[in-house]
């Protein structure tokens, strides 16, 4: 199993809108592609209350190119994110990083 996480920089006031695509939209359409989520964290305490941070699990980085590379392509979800963004951008830039656990790891 690989993670990834990704930290996305929300526009300032957008917060709001993206956590409702997350909730509403993106995990059902995940759901269904077999995208598996390990968990959403807002920033609490830190350099900024702006970032949404998120990890998926893969079984591969085959699976990941995969099944990623399908979702970002499919027109729902193309319709689905110009819909949401009808009011402005949500996302200012994001960060993905590829982890692989250790052997000593609590998450394998």
């Amino acid at each position: 199993m690989i993670y990834e996480m990704r930290v996305y920089r929300v526009v300032p006031g957008r917060m709001p809108a993206l956590l409702n695509r997350f909730a509403n939209t993106t995990l059902d359409m995940w759901k269904t592609r077999g995208i598996k989520q390990v968990g959403f964290w807002t920033t609490l305490i830190g350099d900024s209350n702006m970032e949404l941070t998120y990890m998926l699990a893969w079984e591969s980085l085959a699976e990941r190119e995969q099944k990623w590379n399908a979702f970002m392509a499919d027109p729902e979800w193309i319709a689905k994110r110009a819909e949401s963004e009808k009011e402005g951008p949500i996302v200012a830039n994001i960060a993905s990083t590829i982890l692989q656990p250790t052997a000593f790891s609590a998450m394998k």
